[in-house]
């Protein structure tokens, strides 16, 4: 019982742990205590962590015990990881954030948290900050906004596939959808489905508008409650093999992403005026150009990328993601983005763009309930829910627009005028010990 852990927590005290765990550990050791539910049956978070770190060390599997007790666990708010972020919790890893900025984009300055191992990316970012915001600043817009999340469902035959189809896409049916999806959520919102058909198969690819969170969990309990509905009616015959069939498409590079959008779509512009590219960039204009459709366009190209005609969208979508408790994962589809450099005013300025169709962020659940990284959200003044459904979430994927446009506007710089080598030379190594 909890009361003997309790005792138990209190008579057995280890010294090296200084916290009276030796006991427990013995329990959960021997497999009497289950080491996945410390939290529950310990009914406090952080001894639970502590009991872990204890039997983890004693574990096959784990090279040097030394080691656990080097990854720090202590000062964490644990409370808010249990049953929202992470299981078997033992401690976390701290990440440098840096801040990339000021950026002046849609005629508010932003300075941008980034969390990042990367040396010369924050720095190289900021340097395409202070050339966006010398210019006046970049404008961003956000083309469309929604989840969504595509079951696989098969039918004793393609015809009937094809009658599933046919009816999911009369717009009649598709408002009995959105009664049976609302009854699920106060938030979310069923806007669109077109189903795919391969022989049995149907693939059912529900749009959902989720108000201020990334939405996956929302969307997947309401699409749950609109399949019920039809099981039970029309399509008693459907046998709902799994509720992601991989055309949603959540985190992995797929056309159907970067065709169709999901999360919020953004573009993002900017206008360089030739002199900011010289003095801050360090380039031309001619060349900046020049090397983009060489290497972004015809190099992607030749590589067979699929969304992927950028220079390093992923290095600050990641950084901004980790700093600001969105889901890391989700960067392979949220980092397709083409980048475009064309000479302005005659050639005398340069007009640089990204376009970016699966850019998903969330500013409420998730990760952004954790004290740090909420504080990034705040930093950027879009934390929780906005007034307006949705309105924070989209604020935050234009930043994630402005900060690409910024860190493709550097390195592009960088790479035609020969600078890279030299600038991860300056701030990714550190000098040789004497």
């Amino acid at each position: 019982t909890r009361k003997e852990l309790d005792r138990a927590m209190v008579a057995h005290t280890d010294p090296a742990v200084g916290n009276g765990v030796d006991a427990v550990v013995e329990k959960v050791c021997i497999e009497e205590l289950p080491v996945h539910s410390l939290e529950r049956e310990l009914g406090d978070c952080a001894r639970a962590v502590l009991v872990r770190r204890e039997w983890l060390k004693r574990q096959p599997g784990v090279a040097s015990a030394e080691a656990v007790g080097r990854v720090p666990h202590e000062g964490f708010d644990y409370d808010a990881v249990h049953g929202a972020c992470a299981e078997m919790v033992f401690g976390y890893i701290p990440l440098p954030v840096g801040v990339a900025g000021p950026l002046l984009l849609n005629g508010k300055t932003y300075q941008v948290p980034l969390a990042t191992v990367e040396g010369a990316l924050i720095a190289s970012t900021r340097r395409g900050c202070k050339a966006i915001t010398a210019a006046g600043g970049a404008s961003a817009a956000v083309l469309s906004q929604g989840m969504t999340r595509a079951p696989v469902i098969r039918f004793p035959s393609a015809i009937r596939a094809a009658a599933f189809a046919a009816w999911m896409h009369a717009p009649a049916n598709l408002a009995v959808a959105q009664e049976q999806f609302a009854t699920t959520t106060r938030f979310g919102r069923l806007t669109s489905c077109r189903v795919t058909v391969a022989g049995r198969y149907a693939y059912a690819r529900f749009v959902c508008a989720t108000g201020d969170a990334m939405g996956m969990n929302m969307v997947s309990k309401g699409v749950s409650a609109v399949l019920d509905f039809l099981s039970a009616g029309s399509f008693g015959d459907l046998e709902l093999l799994g509720l992601s069939g991989n055309v949603c498409c959540d985190k992995k590079a797929a056309a159907v992403n970067w065709i169709s959008g999901r999360g919020c779509s953004v573009v993002a512009e900017a206008t360089i005026p030739g002199h900011v590219v010289e003095s801050v960039l360090k380039t031309t204009v001619a060349a900046a150009c020049e090397l983009n459709v060489a290497k972004n366009l015809i190099g992607s190209a030749m590589a067979g990328a699929l969304g992927g005609f950028n220079a390093h969208a992923s290095n600050i979508v990641t950084a901004l993601y980790l700093a600001c408790g969105q889901d890391a994962a989700q960067n392979v589809e949220s980092s397709q983005c083409i980048t475009l450099l064309e000479p302005a005013n005659g050639g005398a300025d340069l007009h640089v763009s990204v376009t970016m169709p699966s850019i998903e962020v969330g500013t409420v659940g998730g990760g952004t309930i954790l004290a740090p990284q909420r504080a990034c959200l705040e930093m950027l003044g879009v934390a929780g829910a906005g007034q307006e459904a949705g309105s924070h979430a989209r604020e935050l994927a234009t930043v994630v627009a402005g900060a690409v446009l910024a860190g493709e506007l550097s390195l592009l710089a960088a790479l035609s005028a020969g600078h890279l080598m030299r600038a991860h030379l300056a701030h990714n190594r550190k000098p040789a010990a004497p």
